[in-house]
């Protein structure tokens, strides 16, 4: 194997390892989402004019599951290897910045579509499902959850223990996923917040995946994938860059 599927196979293990805990809790805090959601509010909330809401809620269930633990994968990973001191092995290997790139993001990419697709399966029994553009769902998912796995490298630089990274889940991602639309259509807002919400891009990564099963959104799929796409592309220069410098994981 070469040096970054060596490291990519690694990160795949560890999670899988702990599967009960990375991917089996995951999937049942989706599903008790669900089940408190859709029992209070499914006679009382419409979308679409068409949808009930446990079907409007479930693609947004599943986006945020993956997001969630792409971030975790690849950040997780970088502050246990800081605080256990394994960290040295990998620096001491002659993999480049991208091979580190490539196998951190990569390895986050496969757990957050393995929990999205187990928060789907689970939630199979609650609606049954469409697929009016599968292609948009399959990019929608590789796009947020490469995106966030590179946010997640960047936190796990930056953090050098479990209460730094703390901060980017508690108060970048948790906020900007609850507040992206995951349980709501941003037109039920007043027009203050749906202007806010415009310029939170888990909104975007959110409505676009939606639409793959409904055919519906709140904005176009093509201006999702702009802002995505490009949001992914700055994060990424920013994340190489990290690497490339060896920032606080080179001394």
């Amino acid at each position: 194997m070469t040096g970054w599927q060596t490291l990519f196979y690694k990160e795949v293990l560890r999670f899988w390892k702990v599967g009960f805990q990375t991917v089996a809790a995951p999937v049942l805090t989706a599903v008790l989402y669900l089940l408190i959601f859709s029992h209070v509010l499914e006679n009382h909330v419409r979308v679409y004019d068409r949808l009930s809401y446990t079907a409007f809620l479930i693609p947004g269930l599943v986006m945020m599951s993956l997001l969630q633990n792409a971030f975790a994968n690849s950040s997780s990973s970088l502050v246990q290897s800081k605080i256990m001191g394994n960290l040295v092995f990998i620096l001491l290997t002659p993999l480049s910045h991208w091979a580190w790139f490539v196998a951190y993001v990569g390895s986050s990419v496969v757990r957050g579509l393995v929990v999205g697709l187990g928060v789907f399966v689970c939630t199979l029994v609650f609606a049954q499902p469409e697929f009016s553009a599968p292609v948009w769902i399959g990019v929608f998912a590789l796009l947020g959850a490469a995106l966030l796995g590179t946010l997640g490298l960047i936190a796990g630089l930056w953090a050098d223990k479990f209460d730094q990274m703390a901060v980017f889940q508690n108060f970048i991602v948790m906020p900007m996923t609850f507040l992206s639309g995951v349980f709501y259509s941003i037109h039920s807002l007043p027009p203050f917040w749906q202007q806010v919400s415009h310029l939170n891009p888990f909104f975007y990564m959110i409505d676009g995946f939606r639409y793959g099963f409904f055919g519906q959104s709140d904005v176009s799929p093509w201006l999702s994938l702009g802002i995505v796409g490009t949001a992914w592309l700055l994060v990424s220069a920013l994340a190489i860059h990290l690497l490339r410098t060896g920032y606080k994981i080179r001394y």
